[in-house]
């Protein structure tokens, strides 16, 4: 099956073809097409020409288009939730969720239609503001470029462009070339309920071309999502636009002494596990105080040696594949080189496949390797022990990252602690920093990326406060 790609307005089939193939048995999954700088220029062209027809799209219609794509993931949700998880080699039971979220992120895009608004604000502070009242606005910014990664490649896609289409911008989205399948079908739906011509492109495209959706000024915002590298090059050459990144992390939990270690442990294997840790909040650090860190670690390893590993469209699966082989071989090596500097492994720690690693937990992992120190996105939890909270919260702060973290603690004064100091953009108690709710701020610090996703904080990101001034003169009025 050959999927056209979304240009301008128009579906089209480029002349540059691209497999998409699946990451659990190398099987073509489908067709599509990749477009080069001559394809951009034609997108970015149709975003500018559009953008003043986007800014008087009136709300109500926006409004109905984001809820009628809700309506229509939800109507049939296998029919996304199947590409989904043959493209990514996401666990069946995973791609619905995906989809279930995506809606949601839609129809709460939706409801902030109606509050994007403005304030009266006092203008009389001082004598010569005496008779003017001032007011704000939010307004579009315009032409927006989103890019995309490989592992939630429905519901960044429903992030990027939720938000940007309920605040009246054009936007040009790149998804990832190993994953474009989803952000086609949520285009598809777009463009079937209303979105008007030019007002969006969905494409994949060459590295080069992509590249123009960094560094071209009729862009008002680029928003990203990736690897952190890749991320802070981008912003470095992003010149005037806005920029929205939201990166990468090795999200640490804490296990306080007090700590329910039944919910902990159920906690800890669902954020390292799914989706076989390719997540950049997927738990990577959990710091146990020593007093419980034995029988943590036994409950922690028998959880995750049950843990079933194969063809992703068998709902009796918990994992499936890595995205490449290659993120399989070094995984493997990372485990290797922390074992020959003194870690341990638990359980797993070794291939499957070529396409599979099994779910491993290394205890005493040193500070200074990979596995630690660096972003594995893959499914490895490590374990360290803490003799005072202080002191874990240390550890987790001493990394270039802060997306999230986690405590799990009954301990009032520690909760807030880890709150007040933990150097990240959410702290989530006695929870992994996995969990997310799509309505929520989201977003990091650090290396982890600058600003903040979620629709209400998004469209923020995606609107630019206008201010009005009138001088009433009242005294002439008389």
């Amino acid at each position: 099956m050959t999927w056209p790609v979304l240009l301008a307005g128009h579906w089209t089939t480029l002349p540059t073809p691209l497999e998409v193939r699946s990451p659990f048995d190398d099987r073509t999954v489908a067709m599509t097409s990749v477009g080069t700088d001559a394809e951009v220029e034609v997108a970015i062209a149709a975003a500018v020409s559009a953008a003043p027809i986007m800014r008087a799209w009136p709300s109500h219609a926006r409004a109905r288009t984001l809820r009628a794509v809700a309506q229509a993931l939800r109507a049939d949700p296998d029919t996304f939730a199947l590409p989904l998880s043959d493209e990514a080699g996401k666990p069946l039971r995973d791609a619905r969720l995906e989809v279930e979220r995506a809606a949601f992120t839609f129809d709460t895009a939706a409801d902030e239609v109606a509050h994007i608004g403005g304030e009266v604000l006092p203008a009389d502070m001082m004598p010569h503001g005496d008779g003017r009242l001032a007011l704000t606005r939010r307004v579009p910014l315009g032409p927006i470029a989103a890019i995309t990664p490989f592992n939630f490649p429905l519901l960044l896609t429903a992030h990027k462009l939720a938000p940007a289409l309920a605040a009246g911008n054009p936007v040009v989205l790149k998804p990832a070339t190993k994953t474009p399948l989803s952000a086609l079908g949520i285009a598809r739906l777009l463009h079937d309920h209303g979105v008007p011509s030019g007002g969006l492109s969905v494409l994949p495209l060459t590295r080069g071309a992509a590249d123009r959706l960094v560094t071209d000024d009729r862009f008002r915002l680029l928003t990203f999502t990736g690897s952190g590298a890749v991320g802070w090059d981008m912003k470095a050459r992003a010149g005037r636009k806005r920029v929205v990144l939201e990166l990468g992390g090795n999200a640490g939990v804490i296990i306080d002494a007090s700590a329910d270690l039944d919910l902990a442990v159920q906690r800890v294997v669902a954020g390292g596990f799914t989706y076989a840790g390719q997540s950049c909040i997927s738990v990577q650090r959990v710091y146990v105080h020593e007093s419980v860190a034995d029988a943590f670690a036994a409950r922690l390893t028998a959880a995750v040696a049950a843990l079933k590993v194969g063809d992703p469209r068998d709902p009796a699966n918990d994992l499936g594949p890595m995205i490449t082989t290659g993120d399989v071989d070094r995984i493997d090596e990372w485990v290797r080189d922390a074992v020959a500097d003194g870690a341990r492994v638990l359980t797993g720690g070794h291939k499957l496949s070529a396409s599979m690693y099994a779910p491993t937990v290394v205890d005493n992992i040193p500070a200074y390797t990979s596995l630690c120190r660096d972003e594995v996105f893959a499914p490895i939890v490590g374990l360290y022990r803490f003799a005072k909270v202080a002191e874990a919260i240390a550890e987790v702060n001493n990394s270039r990252y802060g997306l999230q973290a986690g405590i799990f603690t009954e301990n009032l004064g520690a909760a807030l602690a880890a709150f007040d100091r933990l150097e990240v953009g959410g702290v989530l108690i006695n929870d992994v920093p996995t969990w997310r709710m799509d309505s929520l701020p989201y977003g990091g610090v650090k290396d982890s990326g600058t600003g903040r996703e979620g629709p209400r904080w998004a469209i923020e990101e995606m609107t630019e406060l206008k201010m009005l001034v009138i001088n009433q003169r009242l005294e002439r009025m008389s």
